[in-house]
């Protein structure tokens, strides 16, 4: 099997996706100001993320599976997603998403943008409904940072060839296990772990960032113009 030219690894809700799934589903049950609050405290770093996390799924108690469908009519990709893991993917690269969401939209997400691999948090279904409760592991900081080294030995990645992206403090210590870690539209918490930070929301921009690093050669950013 031929060695993959290098890693990505992604955060989901407000990286990949527009969206904070868990806020968008509190919203059918009434609790989305309570439950964004608690979502804003821990991707500023104020929470205990998996705290934060088991607290705000209380809140989404009853919550019918099928009114996922109405999250997912279609889930809003970031500008820019699929034109970079495209690209990437063409280029020889592994891409993956591990995210402190749900796997739910995570499975959907990796499907629509073809990526090699998914990891995010399992909500606990009752006979069809959510009943506040999550099931296995969490994915939490130190659980991202640990896939990635993971991926990185499973797909045999060159030294200096791995990458992540995020935008909260729950991916800090995934920048920081990767050989550049890129800031994307990010909270003050996680800008200065970053190498890199990209302010405006258009995965593209890592284009001309992995270019500079020597990840991709500049013939690939030539052709995005």
């Amino acid at each position: 099997m031929t060695q993959a030219t290098g890693l990505i690894v992604f955060d989901m809700d407000s990286t990949l996706i527009q969206i904070e799934c868990i806020d968008e589903i509190a919203s059918l049950t009434g609790a989305g100001e309570k439950v964004a609050a608690i979502t804003e405290q821990a991707m500023q770093g104020q929470l205990d993320f998996e705290q934060s996390l088991r607290q705000r799924v209380k809140c989404l108690n009853g919550v019918s599976e099928a009114d996922f469908e109405e999250l997912f009519s279609p889930i809003p990709l970031t500008p820019g997603a699929t034109e970079l893991v495209s690209q990437l993917g063409r280029m020889g690269w592994k891409t993956a998403l591990v995210s402190g969401g749900f796997s739910w939209f995570a499975e959907r997400v990796t499907k629509q943008l073809k990526l090699d691999d998914y990891k995010a948090n399992e909500l606990a279904i009752v006979e069809k409904k959510l009943n506040g409760e999550l099931l296995g592991d969490i994915v939490d900081a130190q659980y991202k940072a640990d896939q990635l080294r993971r991926l990185q030995h499973r797909w045999s990645i060159p030294a200096g060839k791995t990458v992540a992206v995020g935008d909260g403090a729950n991916d800090a210590l995934m920048l920081q296990a990767a050989d550049i870690g890129i800031a994307f539209c990010a909270k003050p918490a996680l800008r200065s772990q970053a190498d890199y930070c990209v302010d405006e929301p258009d995965l593209r921009l890592l284009i001309p960032i992995l270019t500079r690093a020597g990840l991709i050669p500049p013939s690939y950013m030539l052709s995005q113009s």
